[in-house]
């Protein structure tokens, strides 16, 4: 299970920096203060730009004022002008609201308020059109010396004002539908509440001015064209009713109730021959039907149940019809029950058979009787029918004589009563213009006069202040939690377990020292050459047993106790130190714990494994002149190549790079090597080994066989993520044996700020009641 962990963190599907702060609220309360620890000086820095910045606008901008008045579209006339404007009335929609919009924001209306105000000599028109030149204007007088006033532009009276100034008079008017009313609300900003309420009503005025203008024009213009169209069809209306009675005394047309005596006396036969002729198609309808039943009664000897039935549908108003069938049905009822009851061929049913034969033959003449009469009725019919027609033809011939002339009189009649309609309708609205001429009225009236503001409307001080404020803080926000994210390396213990499944043994501190300087043969004793004892001129390394109860000595011993816990078969460990790239601290972790190994009486050698960049090496003996390379070629002993620390009794095995070892790998994974290693496991307690980094080189890989367990150094604060993630993915054959990982090089102070439990865990108070140092 720990190794599928661990292979899936290795291919990236887990989050780098947040793994270990998802969970409970409380976590992400403890992320979130931790997230403000770490990035509360650039969220104060660009929230405090951002205040500085809306603080610099709101001094360099010129207040602006909003002289608001507000028009009522389309109210209700008076009642004794309704019906009388020659304009036809339609209800209000947002079409004609856009039009009046458009008209208020024209180049007509602003004209007329230009001149009127004469605004051309208003400096705060100057430059209004170009509020950017103006904005950097201000700017500059800010730091510059006052200049002499611009002297105002003088416009002569037969010359209107110029684009600019119409231009700039138009971007500062507004005017909007308020909501779904019919009111309409005109805006108009200055730099000055006086003059802005002085224009705002100015366009009020202008724009209900121009409506009666334009009204007053329109009711002149249609009072003159309906006097002479009035006369013209008054003429013709005279001259086409002149021309009706004229040939009506002609053709001696005389009409009654609107309607020709000819035409009266054609409608009266009309609807007496319909009324005949559906009397005459009843009487043969019924006919048709009894003589249809006779006829299927003859088909069906003395008359089946069928043929009764349908004799019966047709004649139930015939009471003797009514009646026999009713008997014939009680007798059918007796002849089933009797035939069930006494047999079919009983004397009694026999005669209940014979009986409603007889009924059926009686119902039979019966319908011949109806039969008969109803042919009588036919024939009757028929013949009024007949007469009727004949009168009918008589008076269609009769009006024959007259059609033409009644044509001709009714096309004279449509005309005349067209021209008198005309004529009436022009006159009515001829009369409604006139008065409508004496009277003009606008549908607009302003409701609200604008007054000055007491209060600027641009720019807005709170809200300026508020979104500076907010902006600050949210930009500042996101651009620490962006600087969050892109922190792509080791910060905490927690950080290392979630993201690479591996227990984080030990935060070793950073110490820092001087460069150490370089030690030649000359420069070391012969004494001390020939005993071959290790150069302490680095302090870092000897810090574990020099500051025993220091935070350095204690994280080497954390890295001490999980090796000896390291559930291994030997008892004489082999304990191997990597990184993932070079100067991550593998060196001087490996050094120090080698050196606090030995110093608690334990049997230890220290090995320099990096082949290709032995620095332990350099730092521990600089003038070595056989190592590992040697004692594996077999040019040397092994005691003929170990240097020792006479304090510690600390062993060390170097690495002696004379010329470049192009096959290191093959080289660490040789027979020989195993060979020595395994007489160094007879002989030592402890065998610590400084491995090469895992990235560059594949020399860790051929270590494995060798190595009982490995530890892994990070530095803190510099390795990224995604290298340490690619290097243990490239070396699978260290999971079993790798025990756990170590920050390196940590800034005590400043990994407070990543994670809350080293706040407690590692504060002074804690370590001063033991005894501890810094």
């Amino acid at each position: 299970m720990l190794q599928a962990d661990r292979s899936r963190s290795l291919a990236g599907n887990e989050p780098a920096w947040d793994q270990g702060e998802q969970g409970s609220l409380g976590d992400l309360v403890s992320y979130a203060f931790g997230f403000l620890r770490r990035q509360y000086l650039l969220i104060l820095f660009v929230t405090a730009l951002a205040v500085a910045l809306s603080v610099i606008y709101l001094r360099i901008t010129p207040p602006t004022y909003t002289g608001q008045a507000k028009v009522l579209f389309a109210n209700p006339k008076a009642e004794y002008f309704q019906q009388q404007t020659i304009l036809a009335d339609s209800p209000l929609d947002r079409a004609q609201f856009e039009n009046q919009l458009q008209i208020l924001k024209s180049k007509a209306i602003a004209i007329a308020v230009i001149n009127q105000l004469k605004l051309a000599e208003d400096p705060d028109f100057d430059g209004s059109a170009q509020p950017v030149p103006k904005l950097f204007a201000r700017i500059r007088g800010l730091f510059a010396s006052p200049k002499p006033p611009v002297p105002k532009r003088e416009v002569r009276p037969d010359q209107g004002p110029d684009d600019g100034l119409i231009d700039a008079f138009e971007a500062r008017l507004k005017a909007d539908r308020m909501g779904y009313s019919s009111v309409i609300e005109i805006s108009f900003n200055s730099s000055s509440p006086e003059r802005a309420a002085e224009i705002a009503n100015a366009v009020a005025n202008t724009y209900i001015a121009d409506q009666l203008n334009a009204k007053f024009e329109a009711n002149r213009q249609a009072t003159t064209w309906l006097q002479g169209r009035l006369r013209e069809l008054g003429q013709q209306a005279l001259t086409a009713e002149q021309a009706v009675n004229a040939f009506k005394s002609q053709n001696n047309i005389i009409a009654a109730g609107g309607k020709l005596m000819d035409d009266q006396q054609v409608s009266d036969f009309n609807s007496r021959l319909v009324a005949a002729r559906a009397q005459t198609s009843d009487a043969l309808a019924r006919l048709n039907r009894f003589q249809t039943t006779l006829r299927m009664s003859d088909a069906d000897g003395d008359g089946t149940s069928a043929s009764l039935d349908a004799a019966v549908s047709d004649t139930l108003n015939s009471s003797i019809i009514t009646n026999l069938r009713q008997q014939y049905l009680e007798y059918a009822r007796r002849e089933g029950e009797w035939a069930t009851r006494f047999g079919r061929d009983h004397l009694a049913v026999v005669n209940l058979r014979t009986r409603m034969r007889d009924i059926r033959k009686s119902i039979i003449e019966e319908v011949r009787r109806l039969a008969e009469t109803s042919r009588s009725d036919y024939e009757v019919a028929k013949q009024r029918q007949d007469e009727i027609e004949k009168q009918l033809a008589q008076a269609v011939s009769q009006a024959r004589t007259t059609n033409s002339a009644e044509s001709t009189m009714r096309e004279l009649e449509t005309s005349a009563k067209g021209y008198r309609s005309l004529y009436e309708s022009f006159l009515q609205r001829y009369m409604g213009a006139v008065q409508q001429e004496t009277f003009p009225i606008t549908e607009a009236r302003v409701i609200s006069a604008a007054s000055p503001p007491l209060t600027k409307s641009k720019p807005k001080s709170k809200l300026i202040l508020l979104l500076g404020l907010f902006g600050g803080l949210g930009l500042g926000t996101a651009l620490g939690f962006l600087r969050d994210i892109m922190d792509r390396v080791f910060r905490t213990a927690a950080q290392v377990e979630s993201t690479l499944h591996l227990p984080c043994i030990s935060l070793v501190p950073l110490l820092k020292e001087p460069k150490p300087k370089q030690v030649t043969r000359e420069q070391q004793s012969d004494k001390a050459f020939e005993q071959r004892a290790i150069v302490r001129r680095s302090g870092v390394f000897w810090a574990a047993t020099e500051m025993p109860l220091s935070r350095f000595a204690e994280s080497i011993r954390s890295i001490k106790l999980a090796v000896d816990l390291n559930a291994s078969n030997a008892s004489n460990k082999v304990v191997g130190i990597t990184s993932s790239l070079p100067n991550e601290g593998k060196s001087t972790v490996a050094a120090a714990l080698a050196q606090l190994m030995a110093h608690a009486g334990a049997r230890v050698i220290l090995v320099d494994c990096d082949l290709r960049n032995p620095s332990l090496s350099r730092s521990l003996s600089p003038v070595a002149g056989a190592g590992i390379i040697e004692v594996i070629s077999g040019r040397c002993t092994l005691d003929e190549a170990v240097w020792r620390d006479p304090k510690t009794n600390l062993t060390f095995l170097p690495t002696v790079k004379k010329k470049p070892i192009l096959h290191t790998s093959e080289v660490l994974s040789a027979a020989p090597t195993k060979k020595l290693f395994d007489a160094l496991r007879t002989a030592y307690d402890y065998v610590v080994v400084d491995l090469p980094p895992l990235a560059p080189i594949i020399d860790v890989r051929a270590t494995a066989p060798l190595i009982d367990c490995f530890v892994l150094a990070i530095e803190w604060g510099a390795t990224k993520i995604d290298v340490v993630q690619h290097a243990l993915h490239t070396a699978p054959n260290l999971h079993e044996a790798l025990i756990g990982a170590v920050l390196t090089k940590t800034d005590m102070q400043a990994i407070k700020r990543y994670d809350n439990y080293h706040n407690d865990y590692y504060s002074n108070k804690h370590y001063t009641r033991y005894g501890y140092t810094s």
